[in-house]
């Protein structure tokens, strides 16, 4: 059974950090692209960040371009996202994203919230 398991969201001041987890179960995480996906309240999902799984290449949509961070640890079948300089604009839910053929898997997601 595939599944994906955010963790790691929270309360953030502006400017602090954090680092969103994705742990993949039910495959192996290293022959498939991943990615990070938000959604804020009120609007449409956005695409964050991917990860490529033949190169190690990666896409981020440019409002987190030099903030956002993302990675993977293939022993530990995970992927990473580290966020720096978080701004208020970046609350959201955050899920992570697999495509498996025609089928679409998501986690359950994980808030994050930037505010003083």
């Amino acid at each position: 059974q595939v599944q994906l398991v955010e963790s790691g969201g929270g309360l953030v001041q502006p400017g602090g950090s954090l680092r969103l987890s994705c742990a993949a179960s039910g495959f192996t995480l290293d022959y498939y692209a991943i990615g990070w996906f938000r959604q804020a309240p009120g609007k449409e999902r956005e695409g964050v960040s991917c990860i490529s799984s033949s190169d190690g290449s990666t896409y981020y949509v440019d409002s987190v371009k030099g903030r956002f961070t993302i990675s993977r640890d293939n022993a530990k079948n995970t992927v990473f996202l580290q966020m720096n300089s978080l701004k208020p604009e970046d609350t959201a839910v955050y899920y992570c994203n697999v495509r498996r053929g025609p089928i679409d898997y998501w986690g359950q997601g994980t808030q994050v919230t930037v505010s003083s």
